[in-house]
């Protein structure tokens, strides 16, 4: 017998700020009963995973301040409204690296399921060149770090590599390069 869904009865945004909104649906549950969903709603997010010429993979350390911890990941950032995953995804590359590159779209996934309805779109740049159309963000500040697909594996096994939105994001392209 296939699972029974869910039903939206109505929306309304509880708060809003540049990044995300906070929103609470009333639903009816597989049930029929009635409840109320609270989510955090966003227009979704890109990482990419930046190949270099010499096979490399470049990834990003930054400070992440709710962690209060360095944090090695793929660079990657939020969609803005109306934008689309690629154009983001460019843009965060250029951002991020430094560098700018062909991208190829791998796939999806949700970061935290029962608490967003964010999907994170996943790329891998090949063919990166230095870019001259590099905009820092103010509020973040990155080292590059070149690492083989073996140092990426063991980064992992040992922690030092923590970020949930990076391990999955390798797990759909790690066989891809």
């Amino acid at each position: 017998m296939p699972l029974k869904k869910s039903r939206k009865i109505s929306s309304k945004i509880k708060s809003t700020n540049p990044w995300w909104t906070y929103k609470i649906d009333r639903y009816t549950y597989p049930s029929g009963k009635e409840g109320e969903y609270h989510y955090v709603h966003t227009p979704g997010s890109v990482y990419i995973i930046p190949v270099l010429n010499s096979g490399r993979i470049l990834l990003v350390n930054q400070y992440r301040y709710l962690n209060d911890m360095l944090s090695l990941e793929f660079p990657g950032g939020g969609i803005k409204e109306g934008e689309e995953a690629d154009e983001a995804a460019h843009k965060e590359l250029i951002e991020e690296t430094g560098y700018d590159g062909k991208l190829e779209k791998i796939g999806f996934f949700n970061p935290f399921s029962g608490v967003t309805d964010e999907l994170c779109y996943v790329f891998i740049a090949r063919n990166l060149n230095p870019s001259s159309d590099r905009i820092k963000d103010e509020s973040e500040e990155f080292e590059l770090v070149e690492l083989s697909v073996e140092e990426i594996e063991e980064k992992i096994r040992s922690n030092e590599i923590f970020s949930g939105m990076t391990m999955a994001s390798w797990a759909l392209v790690k066989n891809k390069i």
